[in-house]
This record gives C-alpha cells, sequence and structure tokens, in this order.
C-alpha cells in the first residue's frame, strides 16, 4: 500500500464530509457511482458469507467431533474481543490508505490465512487436530480467528464508500441496502454452515472457502472507483491512532454519545443473544428451531429493504430512537405467553427493526464526520459496539441459568410470575426478556429529552443543509 504525504496540521479538522481534495465526484454520473457502490457491496456481501460459513462451521465441526464447550467458548469469545481490540487499528488503516487498497489487502491476507489453515488441515493428523491439550488445535483455529477477523476490516471501508460515492441524500438508502445484504449473509451462513460440515466434512468446508475467497479477491481486483483521485488528507498515524480516533469522534459535539447509547443498546441486545436459543430449544425441535431462526432472519431483508425504498426520514437519530422503542417493545412482549406464533413473529419484527438502527448511526456519521477522519470513528464505534453484546451475554447466562430460572420453576416462582407472564418451563427467560425490554424503552425515551439529542440532530441538520447546497451549486470555473 502507498501511504499518502503527511497532512498538514488541522487539515483533517477543517474538512467537510464531502472532502474536494480527498474525492472528485465530477468524474461520473450518480447512476455510475451507485453501480461502482454495488460492485463493492455484493463483493463485500461474498466476502462476509465465505468469513462467516468457515467460522461458524470451524465451531460446528470442534463441537461435535469433541462435545466441548469450553473450546468454542473461547473461540466465540475470542472472536468477538479480536475485533473490538482490532476494529480501531482497521480504521486509522481506513483513513490513511485509498479504500479498495484496504479492501484488497484485507481480502489477500484473508485469502493467506485459509490457505495456511487447509495446509495445517492436510499435514496434521486428526487425532492430532482435535486434541485440545495439544497447541496444534489452537494455533489452526487462531489461523482461521485471525483471517475472519481482518476481512472485518472491509466493513469499515465499506461505510466510508457510501459517503464517497453515494449523494448525501441517498445515504440513508444505500445503508438500508447494506443492512440487507448483512441480513442475507446471516442466513445464508446459518443454513449452509451446518450443511456443510454435515454432508461435506471440515476439509472440503475449507476448500469451499478458498475458492469463495479467492473469487471474492479476483473480482476486487477489477473494481475500479476514479472518484477517490487521492488519499484523503488525514492526521492518522501509525497502526493504532487510538488518541486521534477519541479526537475524531469529540470533534463532533454528542457523537460520542450517540456511540455510547448504541454500545447500551447492544448490551441489552446480549441478553437476547444468550437467551433466545435457549427458548427457542424448549419450545422446538433443534430441526425446526434452525429453520425458524432462518425464517426470522428474513427480518434483515425485509428492514434494509424498507430503508434502501424509503431512506430514514430528515432526521435519522429520531428514527433510531423510534425503533429502539419499538424493538424493546416487542422483545418484552414476545414470549409473554409461551406460543410459538407470538415468539417467530416477535422475533422477525424485532430483526426487521436492527437495520434502521444501524443504517441511522452510519447515515449520522457519513454526514457530520469529515471523510478523513470516517476510518477512526467508525473503527472506534465497531470496537465499542462489538464488545458490549458478548459482555452482557457472559454475565446474563449464568444468572439466568443459576437464580432467575430456578426460582421461575419452583412452585412459589411459577404461581407469582402466571399472571404476567403465564405457564411454562421458560418463564424465567421470559422474565428476563420482559425487564430488558422495559430497560431499552425507557432509555430510549430519556435520550429523546436529553441536549445531547437535540445537539446531534442540529449538527446533522446543518451538514444535511450545506451538502444539499454544495450538490446544487454550479460549478465555479477555475
Amino acid at each position: 500500500m502507498t501511504e499518502h504525504e503527511p497532512a498538514p496540521a488541522g487539515v483533517a479538522a477543517a474538512a467537510g464530509p464531502a472532502d474536494a481534495d480527498a474525492i472528485d465526484t465530477s468524474l461520473r454520473t450518480p447512476a455510475q457511482r451507485s453501480r461502482t457502490f454495488a460492485g463493492i457491496l455484493v463483493n463485500t456481501a461474498l466476502a462476509n458469507i465465505t468469513t462467516s460459513y468457515l467460522w461458524f462451521a470451524l465451531t460446528f465441526w470442534v463441537y461435535l467431533e469433541t462435545r466441548n464447550v469450553i473450546a468454542t467458548g473461547v473461540i466465540g469469545g475470542a472472536y468477538m474481543l479480536l475485533i473490538a481490540l482490532s476494529s480501531i487499528s482497521f480504521g486509522t488503516f481506513v483513513d490513511r490508505y485509498r479504500k479498495l487498497t484496504v479492501m484488497r489487502f484485507a481480502a489477500s491476507f484473508t485469502l493467506v490465512m485459509f490457505i495456511l489453515a487447509g495446509v495445517m488441515f492436510l499435514l496434521t493428523p486428526a487425532a492430532g487436530l482435535l486434541d485440545l491439550t495439544q497447541p496444534w488445535f489452537w494455533i489452526f483455529a487462531m489461523i482461521i480467528l485471525v483471517g475472519a477477523v481482518v476481512e472485518n476490516m472491509r466493513n469499515v471501508a465499506l461505510s466510508t464508500t457510501v459517503t464517497i460515492l453515494i449523494e448525501p441524500d441517498r445515504r440513508a438508502n444505500a445503508n438500508g441496502m447494506v443492512g440487507m445484504v448483512q441480513g442475507l449473509a446471516f442466513i445464508v451462513t446459518s443454513v449452509l454452515s451446518g450443511l456443510s460440515v454435515g454432508l461435506l466434512g471440515m476439509g472440503w468446508t475449507l476448500v469451499v472457502a478458498l475458492v469463495l475467497t479467492a473469487l471474492a479477491l479476483a473480482h476486487l481486483l477489477t473494481l475500479r472507483m476514479p472518484e477517490e483521485v487521492q488519499v484523503a488528507a488525514t492526521d492518522a498515524h501509525g497502526a493504532f491512532d487510538l488518541r486521534g480516533s477519541i479526537a475524531a469522534v469529540l470533534a463532533i459535539a454528542g457523537l460520542f454519545a450517540l456511540i455510547l447509547f448504541s454500545t447500551f443498546n447492544n448490551f441489552i441486545g446480549g441478553v437476547y443473544m444468550a437467551l433466545m436459543d435457549p427458548y427457542g430449544l424448549e419450545m422446538f425441535p433443534v430441526e425446526v428451531w434452525g429453520a425458524v431462526f432462518a425464517f426470522g432472519s428474513t427480518g434483515f431483508i425485509i428492514g434494509g429493504a424498507l430503508i434502501g425504498k424509503f431512506g430514514l426520514g430528515a432526521n435519522p437519530l429520531c428514527t433510531m430512537l423510534i425503533a429502539v422503542v419499538v424493538m424493546g417493545f416487542l422483545g418484552a412482549a414476545f414470549t409473554v405467553r409461551e406460543w410459538p406464533w407470538l415468539y417467530i413473529a416477535g422475533i422477525w419484527l424485532y430483526l426487521v427493526l436492527i437495520p434502521f438502527v444501524e443504517a441511522a448511526e452510519q447515515t449520522v456519521i457519513q454526514q457530520v464526520v469529515p471523510l478523513p477522519r470516517q476510518g477512526r470513528v467508525f473503527g472506534f464505534a465497531m470496537a465499542f459496539e462489538s464488545a458490549a453484546a458478548p459482555i452482557t451475554a457472559f454475565l446474563i447466562a449464568p444468572i439466568a441459568q443459576f437464580w432467575i430460572i430456578p426460582y421461575a420453576r419452583s412452585t412459589e416462582g411459577a404461581a407469582q410470575l402466571a399472571p404476567l407472564l403465564g405457564e411454562g418451563v421458560s418463564r424465567g427467560i421470559a422474565l428476563v426478556f420482559l425487564v430488558a425490554g422495559i430497560i431499552m424503552i425507557v432509555a430510549a425515551l430519556l435520550a429523546f429529552l436529553t441536549p445531547v439529542y437535540r445537539r446531534v440532530s442540529a449538527t446533522y441538520a446543518q451538514a444535511a443543509q450545506e451538502a444539499r447546497e454544495t450538490a446544487t451549486s454550479p460549478p465555479v470555473d477555475e
């Protein structure tokens, strides 16, 4: 990668969201830029599907071969921890280099890691590879993990390409399409990983992942983005610009509070992440539950498609808080009775709303943060938010297992909960969902009353107005 020349002091702070020194949107029509964005989006979707497919397959394979939940727990926890730790570095590199260059580097690195994993799988005897007391399994898992984590650098770069390629008044729609594609990847992964391990085995699953990763890289090499005529002048330095990331966030009034709110929302989401599967598996056979969750995940696609069609309104932050209020109501209500249809409908509607929350945050950042700092802001937000849900999941699971669920299944507890939550074996989980949903509703309603909400809304409205004026003003002849 070729680094830019050092930026003069204050360049990044003074640059606007559409830094004229960094991008040139006059080179092609909006339709041409939209086609380029569509190509990048589809390519990123293929890469995300492939890495998730291999990662989930590894988890399934390890559990089926060892029946050891500690191994799967360590793998999952290490994955989320590494994403949280590396996201600021990802954002730093996205700010320092051209976005397609970053994407190509991430794709190449992931391909190399998956090749190494494939070679190790071929050369290491199965008994040694699955012996958790030996280093070979952990080295094998770490190679795949690192490849999958680095691929996430593409998602940070993808958010900045929305700023470069999409007109300001259409960015919310583009972010909705991102959410729709991510939902599709989620469904495909949940279905294909299990089938692949069951029917093909881990060896051929690695081959499939290698082929798809190579195809994604080959396609990425054909894409061009002439709008980014040079790397955006930026004050990013080194490989882990934590100070610059914090400064970029604090430079926009209220932005840190927005990230904290999204993080808090993910904390509550961790409750559902920890307990949704146990609740579903108490209600459905495992085969049926997999199909039910795959169906519920179509909500991601519908939510993203709705945003792609209608956008997020004049104030995405307002839309975000309304969506969180509705999510809280759904989370509190979809288990008030142990009815399968209520649970399925609640999951589906809840997942419809998640793209609204994520797209709203992305749209606000793209509008109010200068392009030379967007990578670090997105990376900083990813670091905070990706760590939130696993922490809550680790905390709530033992609390529910050892205190709440036994209480709800006791004679006294069941009698006390019956008027509110009905009867059934999962009333303890339903109680946790009810409390989490109420907390989410209260937090979102209180957020409407804060000065931070008014400041961020005003900053967004001003930036949107300036962007419209810039887009409609006639070019100035040199």
